[in-house]
């Protein structure tokens, strides 16, 4: 966001309406547009349900695409409470714009926008070209839905980094709570109609609709010439004549990148939303591994050492509700705790396999580097650690020799025994032991 003066009120900026009966009858939630054919704007939805704030595939995109480049969640929480309030007043589309006053704290509402990149000409040609190609694509269109395969070929959903928020609030959050708020808000309106996804990118309903119909027409005239026409014929002794067959071209090389999976919508009778993207992702990277490299990277795991790798992978893990969710069941199907799990998922991110060995086995090194290591903290000003197998430990501190050869932080609260992993492992214990207290 560009920072504004705090005083200043939005120019052109209309008073707040009052919400008297007639207001709310017009907060219908199904959108009405305006006959421009380049700009549609709808009244303001109804306030954003709790169970989410788009239901299609492609609305769950676009939220997917600002929450994955936003700097804070909380903004994004809060967003989605001034939604959920019913704050986002009128929202109206343009090219490459969107645009509401997002009502906050102040008495006058914040002009709030999201931009995204226009499709080019030719990417256009591209989507037109595919719709018109298959009838079941152009009536799933007129139906208001939108085919995994016809977005493909233009990228018409947003990704990460393709949404731009700008407020102007004071706030230079990335993004502020009324771009956030619009954002859901703006989800909502592709569930109900996705030509405004498509208006976004650049052209409207009608425009589109009638270049589908000019592509159908001249398909569909080609058609009719070609079943008129004779057949193509070639003589028996050509086609029976030997001929050396060209050489196979080289196989295509595997992506740089494994393919990201669809979102899932929240359904009744569907599975849980975040276990089904764990899995896809998990399938493609996996898929992905195997081509590129021709060995399966997880084969050898147990499934405690998967469950651990699995939820160490997600981001985010322990602040969302879902998070808590994936840990309880996955530490239930391991017969574990969730604490367990988020203990060795702390092992995990410090050092993967090695760190979470460190972690659950202790064994006796032989004599060496270990044996060189209280020595070193002494002389490093580290007096107090005292020996037991492969750890060295004050009451609060600890180092733990991996058979790596690798020196692995951990702390505890003072007198607890209840050790967590932090730090960056090292091979001298003097520079395991700065990381750990940031010295």
């Amino acid at each position: 966001m560009t920072p504004r003066d705090p005083g200043a009120e939005p120019a052109g900026a209309p008073p707040r309406p009052r919400r008297d009966a007639s207001r709310r009858g017009r907060r219908t939630g199904s959108p009405a547009a305006r006959t421009d054919d380049r700009r549609r704007t709808f009244p303001a939805l109804e306030p954003l349900p709790r169970s989410g704030s788009a239901s299609s595939w492609w609305g769950n995109a676009w939220v997917e695409a600002l929450e994955e480049t936003a700097l804070d969640p909380a903004r994004l929480a809060r967003g989605r409470a001034y939604a959920g309030r019913g704050q986002v007043d009128a929202i109206t589309v343009t090219p490459g714009r969107v645009t509401a006053y997002v009502h906050g704290t102040r008495p006058r509402p914040y002009r709030t926008e999201i931009r995204l990149r226009t499709l080019s000409d030719d990417d256009w040609d591209d989507f037109l070209d595919a719709a018109a190609a298959r009838p079941d694509h152009i009536a799933a269109l007129l139906d208001k839905d939108v085919p995994h395969a016809l977005v493909d070929t233009a990228r018409l959903l947003p990704e990460a980094g393709d949404l731009i928020p700008d407020c102007s609030c004071p706030d230079d959050g990335y993004p502020c709570k009324h771009a956030a708020a619009l954002c859901y808000q703006t989800a909502r309106l592709l569930d109900e109609d996705p030509f405004v996804l498509f208006l976004m990118r650049g052209r409207g309903e009608r425009e589109i609709l009638a270049a589908l119909a000019h592509r159908n027409a001249t398909r569909s005239a080609a058609e009719r010439t070609a079943a008129t026409a004779p057949p193509p014929t070639i003589p028996a002794h050509e086609a029976l004549a030997p001929r050396r067959l060209p050489v196979l071209p080289p196989p295509f090389p595997a992506p740089a990148h494994p393919g990201r999976p669809p979102a899932y919508p929240h359904a009744a009778a569907a599975p849980d939303p975040l276990a089904l993207d764990l899995l896809a992702t998990e399938a493609a990277t996996r898929a992905h591994a195997l081509l590129a490299t021709g060995v399966d990277p997880i084969a050898e795991l147990t499934v405690w050492q998967d469950a651990v790798r699995l939820a160490a992978a997600h981001p985010g893990s322990g602040l969302t509700a879902s998070t808590r969710a994936l840990y309880r069941d996955l530490a239930g199907a391991t017969g574990r705790t969730p604490t367990d799990l988020a203990r060795a998922v702390a092992a995990w991110r410090q050092g993967g396999m090695a760190a979470l060995d460190v972690l659950e086995e202790s064994w006796d090194p032989p004599a060496g580097p270990f044996d060189r290591a209280r020595p070193a903290l002494t002389a490093a000003d580290f007096p107090d650690f005292r020996p037991w197998r492969n750890h060295l430990s004050t009451r609060s501190l600890q180092l733990r020799f991996g058979r790596d050869g690798l020196w692995y932080g951990y702390e505890s609260d003072t007198g607890r025994e209840d050790w967590w992993p932090r730090g960056t492992p090292d091979a001298d214990p003097v520079g395991a032991l700065t990381a750990l207290i940031g010295r």
